[in-house]
């Protein structure tokens, strides 16, 4: 065989290799990025979870599955709100009206069904209203509404259960009961719309921050976002000082951030935005929080108990800023706003929290729910009565958004989430 033909054959088996390994690599049994979205149906009985494949260079979808239940038992969970990932991508919790979900996720990034027993389920006469998974994936938070209107009422209440990276499982955890000494939910004195934890470094400690809207006391200290700490054990323990009035009515969405990147910047702070519906239009509450003492602002007992400082005054966004997230890199804040059907995206001034809005883009009708993938470069949106998703590129450098292309999905998106 000549050099130039053995060159040739050479040249085609170092192609066929790379088209395999390529194809491999893109297998749809292995998603590059995955987006998990929660649908309602129609008339309430869709409940159902959708799992779509994300083309890591453009950001399009395509449909991997959505039949997976949101509840083991037809009818007995209520509809589905929100879906928190395990940080190892192994497994993931639903919350419902009524119940938590569990599941394993198949190779292809699908559910299958939900695991039974049902870890945990709302008592009577209640409803859950939000969850949140701490940084270390070992605490799951759930926090449920109340009902005043049965007799005696029913205190809303804030749970903690304990659990384990890749596990499907749940156990109520934290402060206990002084009549049985167990476990039991911790209650609360106000009517609670959101929640979201965060880790900080100084003092170590998991802080947790509940939006509510209605006192239910005499004192009708009704726009608030009250802070705890979490210890490892899921104990609770309300910090002196709080709960921090918001400068706008009716707080629909919370989200702590921490501008402090590891190997990037060390001069940055803790964060907590708060999305309010106002009056007219929507708008967000920015509070730093004490983490550095300095002597004249922060002391130390504010270090102590993470007090928090507005920042300047409430930023305008649209109305009803039901959901907020974080790009990887701390430096974006991304809300959706249901009233107006519409996105926005924030630069976070690092050092100050303040922020400036470098865009935003309209959505589907109705949208209720958002999600960023972790390469930071895409954003969806779940249009719940559009039935549709919304999808934007995002620069990493500016925060700008592009759209994409809208992707039909089934009736009633709601609570959705990315990796």
């Amino acid at each position: 065989m000549s050099k130039k033909i053995r060159l040739v054959v050479a040249l085609v088996g170092m192609c066929a290799l790379s088209l395999f390994l390529l194809s491999c690599g893109s297998s749809s049994s292995r998603p590059s990025g995955l987006l998990y979205v929660l649908t309602q149906g129609s008339n309430g009985t869709g409940n159902n979870v959708s799992s779509f494949a994300i083309d890591l260079g453009s950001g399009g979808l395509s449909l991997v599955n959505s039949n997976a239940s949101t509840c083991a038992t037809a009818g007995a969970c209520g509809l589905p709100l929100q879906i928190v990932l395990d940080p190892t991508g192994a497994t993931a919790f639903v919350l419902n009206q009524n119940a938590i979900s569990s599941y394993k996720v198949n190779s292809d990034g699908s559910f299958g069904a939900p695991t039974t027993p049902t870890p945990w389920t709302v008592p009577a006469g209640d409803t859950a209203v939000a969850m949140s998974r701490d940084a270390s994936g070992n605490l799951l938070l759930v926090i449920t509404e109340g009902n005043q209107s049965l007799i005696p009422p029913l205190t809303p209440q804030l749970y903690v259960f304990s659990t384990k990276p890749g596990a499907t499982s749940l156990t109520l955890t934290g402060n206990n009961c002084p009549e049985t000494n167990t476990p039991c939910p911790y209650p609360l004195p106000r009517t609670p719309t959101a929640l979201s934890a965060i880790a900080v470094s100084t003092p170590a400690e998991e802080l947790l921050f509940v939006t509510s809207n209605h006192d239910l006391s005499n004192i009708h200290n009704d726009n608030t976002v009250s802070l705890y700490g979490v210890g490892s054990d899921g104990t609770l323990t309300e910090k002196i000082g709080s709960p921090y009035a918001t400068s706008t009515i009716n707080p629909l969405s919370v989200l702590a951030v921490n501008t402090n990147q590891a190997g990037q910047n060390s001069s940055g702070g803790v964060f907590v935005y708060v999305g309010a519906a106002g009056n007219a239009s929507g708008a967000l509450d920015a509070f730093h929080v004490c983490t550095v003492v300095d002597g004249s602002t922060c002391l130390q007992t504010d270090l102590d108990n993470a007090k928090l400082f507005p920042v300047g005054t409430p930023t305008p966004s649209g109305q009803n800023p039901v959901g907020m997230v974080v790009d990887p890199t701390n430096n974006f804040l991304y809300v959706v706003c249901e009233a107006t059907n519409q996105v926005f995206g924030y630069r976070i001034g690092t050092t100050t929290g303040l922020l400036t809005a470098p865009a935003n883009q309209p959505t589907g009708s109705q949208p209720v729910a958002l999600a960023i993938h972790s390469s930071g470069k895409f954003l969806y949106t779940s249009n719940s009565t559009a039935n549709s998703i919304s999808a934007f590129t995002l620069s990493t450098t500016s925060g700008s958004m592009s759209s994409l292309p809208v992707v039909n999905s089934p009736a009633g998106p709601s609570g959705m989430a990315a990796r």
